[in-house]
């Protein structure tokens, strides 16, 4: 693939050498391609939704259905697909298995599909809230079904013109972590002090300031039918997720009801497959839920309603400024690292180990035997694990993909360091590594830094994933 900064060079009888512009090369491409589809992930009463920490239970009732939501481009020399799904959360290995899957039926190759989840927490967490055999089901109908929302979309590929835009929505994000004056905050799970972090779990009355800095950008990548009839919008927001749910009930959180008022309003027309709206997360394992702009007591879903439709409104506006293209370049990369896992060491594990044998004991912390277990199960990982990350080039937009629940800082260095116009990320991408704070972060503790399967991978991890993306992106460019 040529880059937009090469020259090419043709000999032409009679004239000798001639160098044609990159934009001169583009302009005898193939005319992009997309499509998209959505199928329905909707699991059955009894499945188990999201688990480890925070156990919601078996599914008992739904509120609004959940989906697999696809989008294929290829601009004449490669094709890439993207997959959001309304899950909590997916283990790397169900993701391979659908690229697998995928392949087999279309020929796309495995690192050329970015499959992520968008993190509504009333949906399952795939396989880590496993509780029975109707969610092994469950499990093997899903990977079947994220493959076909991908097969579907790549069958719906047709002419097809693209833009992207983005708008401010800092007024919904606040970060979660909050510093604290040195000696404040109580002890941790494991009984240990020195902690500056308030955060899910802590308690402090001296907050000095938010730990961190909010991402405040709501990124839109849109596409259209060659007419300029709607064919799918793909958004992305670095807000945890919004929450005010009724338990046991199955909802996509604002990711969904932000798809389902874009589908309302940019319905498709014609013989054209059905309109795809989309809402991935962002970087956002430090960022709360979606802050309300009033003061109003909401009812069980009603404000993840209210805010999806507030998030498709400035959406939509931004649609309607934007400049569209038709022959754009498509590129795709990954790359594996090995990065060390915090597993516990002897004084770790006989400590978990004596809280667990004397389950009535009062403990420090109230979630010290929840970290108790996780300190044994942590104790069965490998010495290592290796995750995927990717990048994908549209044109003048850079696409990350990260498998952890990648903190704000994270995001805003990889938007700093990109060579691209416009850059942004996926968390939870090919995977669900964890959360991933910077080393700083880690070193003001809080809970998304404790050791469990919730947060598992070294210190440095942060540093080595972000270096990567911002290689992989440099690669794309040059």
């Amino acid at each position: 693939m040529i880059s937009r900064f090469s020259v090419l060079l043709l000999f032409v009888p009679a004239l000798g050498m001639l160098s044609l512009s990159v934009t001169e090369v583009q302009a005898e491409q193939a005319a992009l391609r997309a499509g998209a589809a959505m199928i329905d992930i909707t699991p059955e009463p009894g499945v188990s939704l999201d688990g480890v920490i925070s156990k919601n239970g078996p599914v008992t009732g739904v509120h609004d259905r959940i989906y697999s939501r696809a989008l294929v481009l290829d601009d004449g020399n490669t094709r890439v697909a993207i997959c959001v799904n309304d899950l909590c959360m997916v283990e790397r290995s169900y993701f391979d298995r659908v690229k697998q899957i995928v392949f087999e039926k279309t020929g796309l190759p495995a690192n050329r599909m970015l499959m992520t989840s968008t993190h509504t927490h009333a949906a399952p967490r795939v396989p880590y809230g496993r509780a029975s055999e109707q969610d092994d089901a469950y499990y093997q109908a899903l990977i079947q079904k994220m493959a076909e929302a991908v097969i579907t979309a790549e069958q719906n590929l047709a002419p097809a013109q693209i833009a992207w835009g983005s708008f401010d929505a800092g007024k919904y994000a606040a970060c979660r972590r909050f510093l604290a004056e040195k000696g404040s905050v109580s002890l941790n799970p494991f009984g240990v002090a020195g902690e500056q972090i308030k955060s899910v779990s802590g308690r402090s009355k001296q907050i000095i300031q938010p730990a961190a800095d909010i991402d405040p950008q709501c990124s839109i990548l849109s596409v259209q039918h060659a007419d300029g009839t709607p064919l799918a919008v793909l958004g992305n927001m670095s807000i945890h997720y919004c929450g005010g749910y009724r338990k046991g009930e199955i909802s996509a959180d604002y990711f969904g009801a932000y798809a389902k008022y874009l589908a309302e309003k940019l319905k498709s027309s014609g013989s054209h497959p059905p309109f795809v709206g989309m809402l991935s997360n962002g970087t956002s394992g430090n960022v709360g839920a979606v802050m309300k702009q009033n003061k109003r007591k909401y009812q069980p879903f009603e404000w993840i309603d209210e805010s999806g439709k507030q998030f498709a409104e400035q959406t939509i506006k931004v649609l309607a400024q934007l400049q569209y293209e038709r022959k754009i370049p498509v590129e795709m990369v990954e790359r594996e690292i090995e990065l060390a896992i915090r597993k516990p060491n002897e004084e770790r594990l006989a400590w978990a180990q004596e809280i667990l044998a004397n389950p009535k004991q009062k403990t420090v912390h109230p979630w010290s035997k929840i970290y108790a277990t996780e300190a044994v199960e942590l104790n069965k990982y490998p010495a290592t694990e290796t995750i995927k990350l990717q990048a994908i080039r549209i044109g003048d937009l850079g696409i990350v993909g990260l498998p952890c629940e990648v903190f704000t800082e994270t995001g805003l260095a990889i938007k700093a360091g990109s060579p691209f116009d416009a850059t942004f990320s996926m968390e939870l991408a090919n995977g669900s590594s964890g959360y991933l704070p910077t080393p700083t972060q880690h070193a003001l503790g809080g809970y998304e830094t404790w050791p469990a399967r919730s947060s598992y991978l070294e210190i440095e991890a942060e540093t080595k994933i972000r270096q990567t993306a911002l290689e992989l992106l440099r690669e794309l460019h040059n």
